[in-house]
């Protein structure tokens, strides 16, 4: 993972950094513009079939907005996914504060829209943000849940080195039995 200060974005205006770039692919924060770019991931019903529902536009906005407004004040939310060699967006990856089973965390969350799933992109956006946090931000305790039924997101967790740590029923997403896993230094 390379993280760069102050890159272009495509327009040729100033990015907001850091960007985190891996060998396929680009994590940058979310711009005001990029709506257009990720409604049609987060609206997608199988994409984002481990939610409670594929969000609505107004939601999709809201969140592009929160996330691009977290980052630049703290340096944590969730980053735009793109390939890095065509620019499409294909996700979204980062590390929030968050109440996690009831405790403040630093949650590594990831989601990759479905025509890219199985081609190893969620471990390694996920890879490059669990560094950042990690080195960048000097975090020692990093967590990612997922549904009890989400295999996928289990092994990217795995692939990262966290351990599971608890189980529990998730209010925020229907009570559904929930696994958390966590990366300790």
């Amino acid at each position: 993972m390379t993280a760069i200060e102050g890159a272009a974005g495509r327009d040729g205006t100033q990015a907001v950094s850091p960007v985190l770039v891996t060998p396929r692919l680009i994590l940058r924060p979310y711009t005001a513009a990029d709506l257009p770019l990720v409604l049609p991931i987060f609206s997608d019903p199988i994409t984002m079939a481990f939610w409670p529902q594929p969000l609505t536009e107004a939601a999709v906005s809201a969140w592009v907005l929160r996330h691009s407004a977290a980052f630049q004040t703290t340096r944590l939310g969730r980053l735009l996914v793109e390939l890095r060699d065509t620019h499409v967006a294909i996700g979204d990856c980062g590390i929030m504060n968050s109440e996690v089973n009831g405790r403040p965390e630093y949650d590594l969350g990831y989601i990759i829209h479905h025509p890219y799933w199985r081609q190893g992109f969620g471990s390694e956006c996920a890879q490059a943000c669990l560094d950042y946090g990690i080195h960048m931000l000097g975090l020692r305790r990093i967590v990612a849940n997922m549904p009890y039924d989400h295999t996928a997101s289990m092994r990217v967790a795995e692939r990262l080195g966290m351990q599971r740590e608890a189980t529990f029923h998730n209010l925020r997403n229907r009570n559904i039995l929930t696994y958390l896993y966590s990366f300790n230094l």
